[in-house]
């Protein structure tokens, strides 16, 4: 199954597209990965989901990936007499350790973290931001706040903190308890960490993790962007969560934001997730609004790894729609005359290394000839990751012997992922190599295509080696 297009598209699983039959359809519309949503999934319901994608890749042949999304620390407000009170902007309310039910001039806070962590003139935003409160004075044990905005507040909403920094790690219990058992299936590649605020949250869930799943860092905090150099080093990979992102810090700023990290990840050669929103109205309606395609076709632009639909695929009325529309949408902007020098425009200097040099060779090589395709072997993949990073213009076709390594590839610009044996030696490379491009459509005989491996063989992490192939009659190295 070829896809004609360089993005990928990560589409979430739930209560519409949890039956094997729908998950093998969206698929087949364009779903390279899939999102489970720790928030809503029990662990019984993950194993479930995760078993019928495997079943699906099994029928169709193709690596797919997995990302289990933690819920990460969800922070609200008690209850109230009244359940809902009415509040005026310069009034004073009160958030304290007090869990009795509030009124209209306090309300109870269960997370003392935070009643030690903020300071006056820090930010509380409620619901989403419909209430914007103002912190006065702190004792450790209650927040004194005006009213800034907002006209209620009631049970049990959430709580933002875009001026505060917690202690407090980002695993909560829940989590500990999720990631446990997202490990022990052995079949997830990746993870995603919500509510990232530094570097340091990465520690724990690396420790734990110990390799087995790469961590996707979700940026939703400004406490993030401010370190966001340090926090690409420590993650494997990054999402774009413009949803909280855009609670905490203003709406006007998230376009900006996204596009710095798009860049910054770019520069690192981390895979880059572009979420939330992007086809909102595809929930209920058959076709987008014509301000979501702009917004999808800007991620693609800017060349973002992957792009993501949420409740769009997860609980909407047009789940294989809206994955289909995302695919087209990806397939003409990446057809578009602009797109190949906008993604030239942005492409990011090789590091000083052997295997760098190569993936920058291989790409300029390939472009200079015209050749079909680039083959890369990868074990870890590391040599798939180079290639990607360098956007090139003619198609990836990463070969692994790891099916692990081909799942977790699955979320990469261009890569089209296959499973393929050690090659014995390097006759052998070459002709497995041109072979895979006849059979996966992506070439013919009499095409070119480069070759790029380790010598010795199946040495990871040794990519020092490219070599130009001509693809015989018989779909193999010619002379």
């Amino acid at each position: 199954m070829r896809r004609n297009r360089k993005v990928k598209i990560l589409a979430t699983l739930g209560p519409a597209s949890s039956e094997e039959a729908m998950i093998r359809q969206l698929h087949e519309a364009g779903a390279d990965l899939f999102r489970i949503n720790m928030s809503h999934a029990s662990h019984d319901v993950m194993r479930s989901l995760i078993q019928k994608i495997r079943s699906v890749e099994e029928q169709c042949g193709r690596p797919i990936g997995i990302l289990a999304d933690l819920q990460g620390p969800k922070l609200r407000v008690g209850k109230f007499k009244d359940t809902t009170v009415e509040l005026k902007a310069g009034q004073t309310f009160t958030l304290d350790s007090n869990d009795a039910p509030g009124d209209a001039t306090r309300v109870y806070l269960p997370h003392p973290e935070i009643l030690e962590a903020v300071k006056a003139g820090d930010r509380l935003l409620i619901d989403d931001g419909k209430l914007h409160l103002k912190a006065e004075t702190c004792d450790g044990k209650s927040i004194v706040t005006t009213v800034v905005s907002g006209t209620k507040i009631s049970d049990r909403k959430g709580v933002s903190l875009p001026d505060t920094i917690l202690e407090t790690g980002v695993l909560t219990d829940k989590d500990r308890a999720d990631l446990d058992a997202v490990l022990a299936t052995n079949e997830v590649d990746w993870v995603a960490l919500s509510f990232i605020q530094r570097p340091e949250d990465l520690v724990e869930v690396r420790r734990i993790a110990g390799g087995r799943v790469g961590l996707m860092s979700k940026i939703e905090k400004p406490q993030a962007v401010e370190r966001i150099e340090e926090i690409i080093e420590l993650s494997d990979a990054l999402m774009v969560a413009r949803g909280d992102l855009g609670v905490e810090m203003p709406l006007e700023a998230v376009p900006g934001i996204q596009k710095q990290l798009i860049r910054a990840c770019r520069r690192t050669g981390k895979p880059v997730v572009v979420a939330t929103q992007m086809l909102e109205s595809m929930i209920s309606a058959p076709v987008p609004t014509r301000a979501e395609v702009s917004d999808v076709a800007t991620a693609v632009f800017e060349g973002a790894d992957a792009i993501m639909l949420s409740a769009e695929s997860a609980s909407g009325s047009y789940p294989v729609e809206a994955v289909s529309t995302m695919a087209s949408i990806a397939r003409t902007i990446e057809r578009e005359p602009h797109y190949p020098g906008i993604i030239y425009a942005q492409r990011a200097q090789p590091e000083a290394t052997g295997a760098d040099a190569i993936s920058l060779a291989a790409r300029q090589i390939a472009e200079t000839l015209d050749l079909k395709a680039i083959v890369c072997y990868t074990s870890s993949g590391t040599t798939g990751m180079r290639a990607s990073r360098e956007r090139p213009e003619v198609p990836v076709i990463a070969l692994s012997p790891v099916i692990q390594t081909a799942r977790r590839l699955s979320v990469a610009w261009g890569l089209h992922c296959v499973v393929a044996k050690e090659p014995t030696d390097l006759d052998d490379m070459v002709n497995r190599a041109c072979r895979i491009v006849v059979e996966e459509e992506f070439g013919a005989p009499g095409d070119r295509i480069i070759i790029s491996a380790g010598v010795p063989l199946g040495t990871p992490g040794a990519t020092n080696m490219l070599r130009i192939a001509y693809i015989g009659a018989d779909g193999q190295s010619g002379v």
